[in-house]
């Protein structure tokens, strides 16, 4: 059930249950007052105010001080001023400070999808773990990227500026079941069609190998 109380009072009273400091709360309560929806995150300039000490990990669970955050409004409040910049790096961002956090893989994961359409009006389209409704198409890319070591395949998708969602597991094996073999640049590869635009995943020998 969405929680319906003042986000900045369901944000602090989060950060208490993960161990809070008060130089985060005055962080929340910036952010919560940085306005309802999207930020305009790109536009702001603020100072590098340092590091803290939190992690958003692989599985998309975020920790503050070695602690996961347990209170999805406070997630969604944080989620709402993140920004990846050119170094690489992913910060927390208000009007007046920028802050830098660890992100273990992508910041967001894709929990769900739908597909509606064939063809080239085919519209994928993905739900992530803090509520983002994204329709995979080329403002949104889709890439895929050989896993080392375990050869499995890990497909990402471009949320907003640099901010990608890592597609769970299980949605991505619903996803591939929708591919299709697409010859680009004249050579047969397995893809993805969204919004008019296709999405390479491997080359479709790589996949008769594989048994598909």
């Amino acid at each position: 059930m969405t929680d319906q109380r003042n986000p900045e009072n369901a944000a602090k009273e989060g950060l208490a249950a993960a161990g809070d400091t008060g130089g985060l709360e005055a962080l929340v309560a910036r952010a919560a007052r940085a306005g309802k929806g999207l930020p305009p995150v790109e536009r702001w300039n603020p100072p590098f105010c340092g590091d803290i000490d939190m992690e958003i990990r692989q599985d998309g669970t975020w920790f503050y001080l070695g602690t996961p955050i347990g209170r999805m409004p406070l997630v969604q409040l944080f989620s709402t001023v993140l920004r990846k910049d050119a170094d690489g790096r992913t910060y927390l961002v208000t009007p007046v400070e920028r802050v830098g956090i660890r992100v273990v893989d992508a910041p967001f994961v894709a929990v769900e999808m739908n597909v509606s359409g064939t063809g080239d009006g085919q519209v994928v389209t993905f739900r992530t773990n803090v509520g983002d409704v994204v329709e995979a198409g080329p403002d949104h890319p889709l890439r895929f990227v050989d896993e080392d070591g375990t050869g499995g395949l890990k497909p990402y998708l471009l949320v907003r500026g640099r901010l990608e969602a890592l597609v769970a597991r299980p949605v991505m094996y619903e996803l591939v079941g929708h591919g299709e073999e697409i010859v680009l640049d004249g050579k047969a590869m397995f893809a993805l069609r969204s919004r008019g635009a296709v999405f390479p995943i491997m080359p479709a020998e790589q996949l008769r190998r594989l048994g598909g």
